[in-house]
């Protein structure tokens, strides 16, 4: 009953933080002090949802790299056929 308890007790004390931490910004008096709480809080939130993608060779997708192939071979093409347009 004790464990039971004390197990109450500091999921209570865990979530009280949690929902203060979000929530000061909202006691804070100056707009532009409040307004950037606000900001860091959104950006920390943004951090945690979604991670931003790394962009490097092994990232890219077969289709990506045909397109490019693609696209310099046809560049190379048109050079050849307008001489001096």
């Amino acid at each position: 009953m004790k464990l039971l308890a004390l197990v109450l007790l500091a999921s209570m004390i865990g979530s009280t933080s949690l929902s203060a931490a979000v929530e000061q910004c909202r006691f804070i008096n100056s707009k532009p002090d409040r307004e950037a709480c606000y900001d860091r809080q959104e950006k920390a939130l943004a951090a945690k949802r979604k991670p931003e993608p790394v962009e490097d060779a092994k990232t890219r997708s077969v289709d990506d790299i045909e397109m490019k192939l693609e696209n310099d071979r046809l560049s190379k093409s048109l050079r050849s056929i307008c001489r001096g347009c």
